[in-house]
Formats: structure tokens, C-alpha cells, sequence
């Protein structure tokens, strides 16, 4: 099987006013700027992050009792929405609140400071 390289199109920032009110920011690299022509405030995107603070041990977790509740039964990381992945990315549904230069404010999106941004869509 072939693979491709994933590459970043911008970084999650959590700037301490932003953070407390529930909005960060995405920050677009230079070269993807011209992919944000169309994004307004009030949109909804799904994000796709890479949950760079994962390690190797936690990737090769495949069963996981849901929400980390023992008193649940064990089920596969892929009928569960957790952190454990094989491929630890991340997909949030946000709302856009402000579109700057090369920055795309937003709320709701659980990504930590520092989180790989590798694709931006629209939300259906």
C-alpha cells in the first residue's frame, strides 16, 4: 500500500483571552492562505487535527472502555470517539466567529496549544 505524506496547513493557538471565552485560533502557514477565500464568520468546519501529544504506547491501544467508564464494556477505538487511535487525528465541528489575515477564530474545537492542523472543510 502506498502512503502519502500529511501535511500541516496552519497550527491551533490558545491565546489566554481567547481561551477563556471558549474561542482559539487557527493560524493558516503562508503558503495555505489562499484556501481560506470563502470562510466567514458564522460557518461551520470540521477540523482535522493531529493529536501531537499522543504517544507510540497510547497508538497502540485498540480497545478502550467509552469515556474511560470501567463499568461500561471494552470497545474498539473505532466505535468510540477517543483520543486513542491507531492515527491519532482529531475531528471537531466549529464555528467560525472571526476571519483574520491568515487566521481563522473559532469555538468549539477541543485541539491542545500547539495541535497540527492537516485539513479544513466546511461543515455540512
Amino acid at each position: 500500500m502506498e502512503t502519502r505524506e500529511v501535511r500541516p496547513v496552519g497550527v491551533v493557538r490558545r491565546r489566554e483571552a481567547e481561551s477563556t471565552e471558549g474561542k482559539c485560533v487557527i493560524v493558516i502557514l503562508p503558503e495555505f492562505k489562499d484556501a481560506m477565500l470563502g470562510i466567514e464568520p458564522g460557518n461551520r468546519l470540521q477540523v482535522l487535527f493531529w493529536m501531537h501529544r499522543l504517544g507510540e504506547e497510547d497508538r497502540r491501544i485498540l480497545q478502550v472502555h467509552p469515556q474511560g467508564d470501567t463499568s461500561r464494556p471494552r470497545r474498539g477505538v473505532f466505535a468510540v470517539r477517543g483520543p486513542m487511535r491507531p492515527n491519532p487525528i482529531g475531528s471537531t465541528v466549529v464555528e467560525v466567529e472571526e476571519v483574520r489575515e491568515a487566521e481563522i477564530v473559532v469555538s468549539g474545537l477541543d485541539a491542545l496549544d500547539g495541535s497540527p492542523v492537516v485539513d479544513i472543510k466546511i461543515a455540512g
